[in-house]
């Protein structure tokens, strides 16, 4: 008779070395995409072979552009307002970071499988984290409300074409938030293009091919393999929906540009803590 001790901890370690080994899959769903340098940007082409190319027309956005090509293929007409800085090309870094989180977004299993590819005049909601909402071919939302469920700290992951290829289209598309919910916890993966037209359009886009947005309001990140065009409406990207001030920067490529806002945060800290230090040095020497 085998001894029931050894029973009991054959099965603890089993089922230890089980969670383990499920527990990469649930942090995935629990996490926005781990962007890097490419966090920065409210509107990136990351086009491979210096293919980069942004055109902006009549369109506000807020936040900084960044190309894979060089400076003249951020191309601004007709009454484009670009309030932070543009950046082409942008740092080998920006694109290897940005082709990393789509790679490992693209392996995020599946919890929820639409199969529907068309919705008009509908309401549909997507719970959060986590929940992975995946649509499993494209998809077209025309004058739909999308809300996603839950509370102002959740994260949303909604992936486009995960059985075949697939395309977002938007037409009169609400995406609705919980109240204090940021548009930079959703994110959106697509197989293909993205396009949204005369949209209220909330998140993080990771395209595999072309995004093209068209009047309307876009709030959060749209990162494409291809090119991004943007006519009429606005653009609120992240780091501006955060109330973080944009610093501005030459169009070179500069490595130093993709240092994260926490890095400048940790220089103040110290900054202010030798401060401290000197005054009270001077303090005990008898100076003031």
């Amino acid at each position: 008779m085998r001894n029931p001790i050894a029973i009991v901890r054959a099965l603890a370690t089993a089922s230890l070395a089980a969670f383990l080994s499920a527990a990469p899959f649930h942090a995935a769903w629990a996490q926005t995409a781990p962007l890097g340098a490419a966090s920065r940007f409210a509107v990136l082409s990351a086009a491979p072979g210096g293919g980069g190319a942004v055109t902006c027309t009549g369109a506000i956005i807020n936040g900084d552009v960044g190309s894979s090509g060089l400076p003249a293929s951020v191309v601004q007409t007709e009454g484009c307002v670009i309030t932070g800085a543009i950046i082409a090309p942008v740092s080998a870094t920006v694109l290897a970071n940005f082709n990393t989180a789509y790679a490992n977004l693209a392996d995020v299993t599946c919890t929820v499988n639409f199969v529907q590819a068309a919705f008009t005049d509908e309401t549909l909601s997507l719970d959060p984290s986590p929940a992975v909402n995946c649509f499993t071919a494209g998809v077209t939302f025309t004058n739909t409300r999308l809300t996603l469920n839950g509370g102002a700290n959740d994260t949303w992951l909604i992936k486009v074409g995960t059985q075949a290829v697939g395309a977002l289209t938007g037409s009169s598309l609400s995406v609705v938030l919980p109240t204090g919910a940021s548009a930079c916890n959703v994110t959106w993966w697509v197989d293909a293009a993205a396009t949204m037209t005369d949209s209220d359009f909330r998140g993080t886009i990771l395209a595999g091919a072309a995004i093209t947005t068209t009047r309307g309001t876009f709030a959060g990140r749209a990162l494409a393999k291809a090119a991004v065009t943007m006519t009429g409406g606005s653009v609120i990207g992240c780091d501006a929906l955060k109330g973080k001030k944009g610093k501005k920067r030459d169009c070179r490529d500069d490595d130093d540009d993709d240092d994260d806002d926490d890095d400048d945060d940790d220089d103040d800290d110290k900054k202010n803590k030798n401060h401290k230090k000197d005054k009270k040095d001077k303090k005990d020497h008898g100076y003031k």
